[in-house]
């Protein structure tokens, strides 16, 4: 029996996922096998990573408030964990993204708000 080399729907596939992991090292970028690997590989930590981003900014945030309230002279928050509190005591719709934000550019605009929920 004669080899059949398959036909052009086979290369079409497989130029594609050529175009996808076309700027991978060495032999991820070349063999096909190992390309389909890396392809699923590459999707697979795409996808979980957009949940850990998520994450991972929230952290910063927080690590951001806390940073200026530590630094603050006047000691009027001690934690970063009264300061939210008391902003959902006294119900402001300030998430620790925008509160972060103040923080870092008006750090004095933060101490008013803190104020005024004491």
């Amino acid at each position: 029996m004669t080899r059949i080399k398959r036909g052009y729907i086979a290369r079409k596939r497989r130029t594609k996922i050529r175009l996808f992991t076309s700027s991978f090292r060495g032999a991820h970028s070349r063999l096909t096998r190992t390309m389909i690997q890396q392809k699923i590989k590459a999707l697979v930590s795409a996808h979980r990573d957009r949940d850990r981003k998520k994450r991972d900014f929230r952290a910063l945030w927080i690590s951001r408030i806390n940073a200026v309230i530590g630094a603050n002279q006047k000691k009027i928050y001690s934690s970063y964990h009264r300061l939210i509190y008391n902003l959902y005591k006294r119900q402001l719709l300030l998430n620790r993204k925008i509160v972060a934000q103040i923080a870092i550019l008006k750090g004095d605009c933060l101490f008013m708000i803190a104020n005024e929920i004491i």
